[in-house]
C-alpha cells in the first residue's frame, strides 16, 4: 500500500509540472475511467443551448444532403438515354430556325446535325425531351407524303420548343437556389455553426483545466486501483494561497469561456438567415412553377387545336370512305 501511495505522490508531482494540454488529457482520462471525484457541471441553460445548436446543425446537414442536388445540372437527366455530340450541339430553337430554311431532306438532316456554335446544350430532363421531340418531329416530316403537314409532327415541334423553355426556366430556378439558399445554408453550417463548435470546445478545455487544477491542488491527481481516495490530501480550507489563486484563475477562465460560448450559440440560433434563405428557396421554386404553368398554358390549346382538327379530318375521311 505504501508503494501505491508513493507512486500516486510521484504522479501528483509530475502533474504540477506538465503542460495544460497534458493536464486536460489526464483529467479527461480519469473521467472516462470513472476516477474523477468531482466534475464541474455546466449550467442547465448552457446544456439546452448545446442541444438546440446540435439540432440546428443536423437540420442543415439533412436539408443540404438533398437540396445540394440543385448544384448539379443533370440531377433529373435520364440515365438511360445516350445523346451524341451533335445532339447537344445547338439549341432546339436554333435547329428549328435552320429546319425552316431547309428545302430538301438532306438540308433538314444537315440542320439537325449542324456543328455547335457554343458550349454543349444543358443535360436536363426538359432539354432531353425537347431534343427527342424535335428529332421525332423531323422523322415524321421526312416520311410524310400527304397534303399539308403531319399534325403530330407539328405538335411535337411545338412541344420541343416549349420543353426547351421549361428547361431554361429550371436552370434559372437552380441558379437562384444556389445563390440565395445553398450559399447561405452552407455558410451557416461551415462558418457560424463551426464557430459555435469551437466555442464549445474552449468551454470543455476550460472545464477540464479547472477540474485538473482542483484535483491537483487537493492531491487527487490519480488513484490507483479501486481503493478509497487517499486520506492524506488537504481539505479545501487547508489549500495554500497559491493553490487557491490557481483555482480561482481557472474558474474565471471557465466562466469567461462559458459566457462567450453562450453568446456565440445564441447568435447562431437567433439569426434570421436560415429562414430567410428557406423563403428564397420557396420563392425560386414558385417562380419556376409559375413560369412552367405559363409555358404549358400557352402550349396546351395549340396542341388541343391540332388534335381537334386531326380528329375532324379523320371522321370526314371515314365518312367519305363509307
Amino acid at each position: 500500500m505504501d508503494n501505491f501511495k508513493a507512486f500516486g505522490s510521484s504522479l501528483s508531482s509530475i502533474g504540477q509540472q506538465i503542460t495544460p494540454f497534458a493536464s486536460r488529457t489526464f483529467q479527461y482520462t480519469k473521467e472516462q475511467l470513472g476516477q474523477a471525484e468531482d466534475k464541474t457541471q455546466l449550467p442547465p441553460d448552457y446544456i439546452d443551448l448545446e442541444k438546440r445548436v446540435d439540432a440546428l446543425k443536423q437540420v442543415h446537414q439533412k436539408m443540404l444532403a438533398v437540396t445540394s442536388q440543385y448544384s448539379h445540372e443533370a440531377y433529373d437527366y435520364p440515365a438511360n438515354i445516350k445523346e451524341s455530340f451533335s445532339d447537344l450541339g445547338r439549341t432546339v430553337s436554333e435547329k428549328v430556325q435552320l429546319l425552316s430554311a431547309a428545302t430538301t431532306p438532306a438540308e433538314a438532316q444537315a440542320a439537325l446535325t449542324a456543328p455547335p456554335t457554343a458550349k454543349p446544350q444543358p443535360k436536363t430532363f426538359s432539354h432531353a425531351i425537347a431534343r427527342a421531340s424535335l428529332a421525332s418531329s423531323q422523322l415524321l416530316h421526312q416520311q410524310h407524303t400527304g397534303a399539308g403537314e403531319d399534325p403530330l409532327a407539328t405538335a411535337l415541334e411545338k412541344y420541343a420548343l416549349a420543353s426547351e423553355r421549361l428547361g431554361e426556366a429550371r436552370l434559372a430556378q437552380d441558379a437562384q437556389i444556389q445563390s440565395r439558399y445553398l450559399a447561405g445554408w452552407n455558410t451557416t453550417l461551415n462558418t457560424n455553426l463551426m464557430f459555435a463548435t469551437r466555442a464549445r470546445k474552449n468551454v470543455e478545455k476550460a472545464r477540464l483545466t479547472l477540474d485538473s487544477v482542483k484535483s491537483r491542488a487537493k492531491g487527487t491527481t490519480w488513484k490507483i486501483g479501486a481503493g478509497s481516495p487517499r486520506d492524506d490530501h488537504p481539505a479545501s480550507d487547508e489549500l495554500s494561497p497559491e493553490a487557491q489563486e490557481e483555482i480561482e484563475k481557472a474558474e474565471d477562465e471557465f466562466v469567461t469561456q462559458t459566457e462567450e460560448a453562450v453568446g456565440v450559440m445564441k447568435n447562431v440560433l437567433d439569426t434570421p438567415e436560415p429562414l430567410r434563405n428557406l423563403a428564397e428557396l420557396v420563392a425560386a421554386q414558385l417562380e419556376y412553377h409559375k413560369k412552367a404553368a405559363e409555358i404549358l398554358s400557352e402550349l396546351a390549346p395549340v396542341i388541343e387545336g391540332l388534335q381537334v382538327e386531326q380528329e375532324a379530318n379523320y371522321r370526314k375521311s371515314r365518312e367519305s370512305a363509307s
